[in-house]
């Protein structure tokens, strides 16, 4: 990984460092176009035609069957149930406690304004099936789907062939989804934001994907015909803080944890000591040479690299314009850098809180902003499954004490309608 001293670089420098490896969207969104419209105008045959050529689909039914999923139940590992079992049991418990409260005000006697929440009628859920099979990823988005009673949740998932990794649909089963389909890809989100008359739209999609998934999502979040998304989603990244205490092979399995994802994931280790940072750099060495994905995390790395601060203040200030998906504190004491933290996707703290733990099982989120999105969204929560409705109740005695004050902007506005609908109550 290439070595940089803070205090060593200009603002244009540093501000340099902050961007991450260019994905040419231009050229995805040209590849990605075509496909979209046909599926608009010809729907599931169209998204069959593209999941049989790029995925090599050939199962005789697009849902996925009770059979099916009952199938994979039984042939799934007891030990990966278990797994999931746990993870689903830390997810819900924390979600849970994501519900948001109702708002009631009565501003002025005689007006009551609040706020209700309303799940979303139809989400879809997009599970990738590529290098990586991601069952985790179904339950961070089965999960507060169903917490917040989402009426239809549909999960997208490719095969190859007939096949889906038996993991996947036991998380769906524990979900309690029902609606799976076999076509995943651009094809797989353009059939769930256009639908046909055979496949119900959804209203917003969720989940990861690569360059093809991600371009496929902004463009239908864009076009009237499509749907809304959860956030824009770009590579894996993570950036660890350390001081001169860290474990190095702590801090080098943390980096490489989010490496092995994909070449063009990013990590990044900033810390208060150029000796650790050597120490890294020998235990990333050792670390690499004996994971299964190694070709991929070595070219992840190649885009990567270690930043010398002289405080952990700084290595913060640092991380904040970076604005990070996943922030990991290993320092001593971590819990009095809380305060400083402003822009991160998760943040996990002290030693002993890898990365991989919010991955699977600790209970918080794994779908977060990336590409610096983390500056202005936050992770997929409960919310994210609902909509906000507010409400207004006034009596005309409340529709008085606010007249003046509605008349005198309606006026200011030019919009005279908006001015008799007060004054024509009032009269009466």
């Amino acid at each position: 990984m290439k070595c940089f001293k803070l205090n060593n670089l200009n603002e244009q420098e540093i501000s340099g460092l902050t961007k991450r490896p260019a994905v040419d969207f231009e050229k995805t969104f040209t590849i990605i176009k075509p496909v979209l419209e046909d599926i608009k105008n010809n729907g599931l045959q169209a998204a069959v035609k593209y999941a049989k050529q790029f995925d090599g689909f050939s199962s005789n039914s697009v849902y996925v069957s009770d059979n099916e999923i009952l199938e994979a139940e039984k042939s799934l590992n007891p030990k990966v149930k278990k797994a999931l079992e746990t993870a689903y049991s830390n997810i819900f418990a924390f979600h849970k406690e994501e519900v948001p409260n109702k708002i009631r005000k009565e501003t002025l006697p005689g007006i009551i304004c609040s706020r209700e929440f309303r799940p979303i009628d139809n989400v879809g859920l997009y599970i990738p099936g590529g290098n990586a099979v991601l069952p985790s990823t179904v339950l961070m988005l089965g999960i507060p789907a169903r917490i917040a009673a989402c009426p239809r949740i549909v999960l997208a998932t490719p095969v190859k062939g007939d096949h889906i990794n038996p993991a996947i649909l036991y998380a769906a089963g524990l979900c309690g989804i029902k609606e799976i389909i076999k076509i995943g890809g651009a094809q797989g989100i353009g059939l769930l934001a256009f639908g046909d008359s055979s496949f119900h739209k959804v209203d917003k999609i969720f989940g990861p994907g690569n360059q093809y998934v991600t371009a496929a999502k902004l463009l239908v979040s864009i076009d009237p015909e499509g749907c809304a998304i959860d956030m824009p989603a770009g590579p894996s990244e993570l950036l660890v803080i350390s001081d001169q205490y860290a474990d190095p092979s702590f801090i080098a399995s943390d980096l490489l944890s989010q490496a092995e994802h994909g070449e063009d994931s990013q990590v990044i280790l900033v810390t208060t000591s150029e000796e650790k940072a050597v120490e890294v750099e020998k235990e990333l060495e050792l670390q690499l040479s004996l994971l299964p994905r190694k070709n991929i995390a070595e070219k992840s790395l190649g885009n990567s690299f270690m930043l010398i601060t002289d405080t952990v203040t700084d290595a913060l200030n640092f991380s904040n314009v970076y604005a990070p998906e996943h922030l990991i504190l290993n320092v001593k004491q971590p819990d009095q850098f809380v305060d400083y933290i402003r822009n991160a996707g998760s943040v996990f703290l002290g030693e002993y809180s890898p990365e991989s733990a919010g991955d699977y099982a600790s209970g918080t989120n794994h779908s977060l902003p990336t590409s610096g999105f983390a500056r202005s969204f936050g992770g997929v929560s409960v919310e994210f499954f609902m909509k906000a409705v507010s409400f207004q109740s006034l009596t005309k005695d409340g529709l008085s004490h606010i007249s003046a004050a509605v008349e005198t902007l309606a006026i200011e506005e030019g919009l005279f309608a908006h001015k008799n609908a007060v004054t024509i109550r009032l009269k009466k």
